[in-house]
């Protein structure tokens, strides 16, 4: 079986993995970079499973997306710490370096975006949504790809923007939903229809189109999308609910 065939299927069962490196990217996120021996690789936008099991035997798994490009031949999760949750505030604030943990994955075959699959590309992110968009970034920029991308990233306030540096070095336009800059001058409200007009490709390009964040933000924007004449087979969205961590 090829990798690349591979990559597109979930593994079965649990496998170690070790957190090799801990990077705090907000107050309340964290990414870890895993060594997993005999990772298949992944494509961005796919996502695995994280399992966590206490002294006393009691076990909880949740799912994150990937943020590394399969290029790194490792995978990266960015984890958003939810204060009720069970796995992601050990995650975010205890984990270090040599912790041990299970992983499931990689899965998902829709929700991808390969240097081959071309452009124009439009990104669309609501809060921690970022994380496997910017995977399929960085897979752009570390193929050598030539595709037209844009990243349209809401947050709530400039505290909440994961991966910063890169975000801005991208050139991503950011609305702000809560609190905003000293001086900002850029968009500061939920992301609507005349936004995603003024932002995105205009439909006779047919982007490919990948939002991602919280359910009713993901409904919102594709239904807009739809308004605008993009063509469904055209969007492809991915969300998560508030319950779990």
């Amino acid at each position: 079986m090829s990798s690349a065939t591979r990559a597109t299927e979930p593994r079965v069962g649990w496998w170690p993995a070790t957190v090799s490196e801990v990077i705090r990217e907000t107050p309340s996120a964290s990414t870890l970079v895993l060594d997993v021996p005999g990772w298949p690789g992944h494509r961005a936008g796919q996502h695995l499973d994280v399992r966590l099991t206490a002294g006393d035997g009691y076990r909880a798994q949740r799912s994150y997306s990937i943020a590394s490009p399969p290029e790194d031949g490792q995978p990266t999760i960015t984890v958003e710490r939810l204060d009720d949750g069970e796995v992601s505030p050990y995650l975010v604030d205890e984990a270090q370096p040599g912790d041990a943990l299970e992983i499931r994955g990689p899965v998902g075959g829709w929700f991808v975006w390969r240097a081959s699959d071309g452009g124009p590309l439009m990104l669309v992110a609501g809060g921690s949504g970022l994380v496997p968009l910017m995977a399929m970034l960085r897979h752009r920029e570390r193929s050598g790809s030539d595709a037209e991308a844009r990243l349209l990233l809401s947050a709530h306030g400039p505290e909440d923007v994961l991966y910063a540096d890169e975000v801005a070095a991208v050139g991503a336009t950011i609305t702000y939903t809560r609190a905003t800059p000293p001086g900002w001058t850029g968009y500061d409200r939920r992301v609507d229809r005349p936004m995603l007009a003024e932002v995105g490709f205009p439909r006779e390009r047919r982007p490919r189109i990948y939002v991602c964040g919280p359910t009713r933000f993901v409904e919102s924007v594709a239904n807009d999308l739809v308004a605008l004449g993009h063509h469904i087979d055209r969007i492809r969205t991915e969300r998560f609910g508030a319950t779990g961590g």
